[in-house]
């Protein structure tokens, strides 16, 4: 993947000085035992609360929404290629909305290690990265880059881009209003119906990142030979059935919240073969 030389985004906290690493859930100044986490993941299931929020209120506090930066963010080469990916999915999202008549507002993305607050409760490593809606923030641990060379066998700059692509998919969802619909939505139904929009939701995110890929290659030829090989892997290897079926030996259809592998393939190179938004409506009821 063609990178160093564009432009890097200032949109980059960079958290992994602050000591917020380490086993164990701590929420508010207080910690809580093995016992308090697992009322605490009963309550989530029976309100439809995330349980980091039922864990931050048992600890008598709420969860913190930002942790102190570093004064000196890192300038190594990873961190850099983080903050050059996130400028390049800021250019090519401003100008799609600029297209349609509205105004892009940058997420940031938050680096750490361990653990960090958020405006979704605790942000954990095992987690993988994510994205929190209240706060528009995305948070990355960058070891998770070494565990998809070292468990998923999936290597390449472009596959690591893919990861942070789609996250900030979500961010673009959360702009459309489509994730406050799609969690309202879910609170009216079973836990099966309320996982399969989770998928859509997902693959949605997936279409997303293949739009970005499709016009940043277009504008900035960014793409090199094998590297959209690597996204597809990235892709396949986290799919929920390639999960499930490594972690446990079999699958448990009901239980995806992501889709399959062969799903998020498909969604990605939607995406990446149109670079049209349109092209990603996944509840519309087509086959995902």
């Amino acid at each position: 993947m063609r990178w160093e030389g564009n432009r890097e985004s200032d949109n980059v906290e960079d958290r992994r000085g602050d000591g917020g690493g380490g086993g164990g859930f701590s929420f508010g100044g207080g910690s809580l035992g093995i016992g308090g986490v697992v009322v605490a993941l009963v309550l989530s299931y029976v309100l439809g609360v995330s349980p980091s929020t039922i864990l931050g209120l048992m600890s008598g506090g709420a969860p913190q929404q930002q942790a102190q930066t570093r004064t000196a963010p890192a300038n190594d080469e990873t961190t850099r290629f983080v903050r050059t990916v996130l400028a390049d999915t800021e250019d090519v999202w401003g100008n799609l909305f600029r297209q349609q008549g509205e105004t892009y507002a940058q997420p940031k993305l938050v680096l750490f290690s361990g653990r960090t607050p958020t405006a979704c409760g605790t942000g954990q490593s095992a987690t993988g990265p994510f994205y929190c809606p209240p706060d528009q923030r995305v948070y990355i641990d960058l070891d998770f880059f070494k565990l998809m060379q070292q468990r998923f066998h999936v290597t390449g700059e472009f596959a690591q881009a893919y990861v942070i692509a789609h996250e900030i998919g979500h961010h673009v969802q959360n702009l459309m209003g489509l994730s406050d619909k799609v969690h309202n939505a879910q609170q009216r139904l079973s836990e099966a119906e309320g996982n399969a929009l989770s998928v859509k939701l997902e693959l949605q995110a997936d279409c997303f990142a293949g739009v970005w890929a499709f016009h940043a290659n277009r504008s900035r030829q960014i793409l090199e030979q094998g590297d959209i090989e690597t996204a597809l892997s990235a892709a396949t290897a986290i799919g929920d059935d390639a999960l499930q079926r490594q972690s446990q030996g079999y699958v448990v259809p009901d239980s995806f919240t992501h889709g399959t592998s062969a799903q998020r393939v498909r969604w990605f190179r939607r995406g990446i073969d149109s670079g049209e938004i349109a092209q990603c409506d996944t509840f519309s009821g087509r086959r995902l």
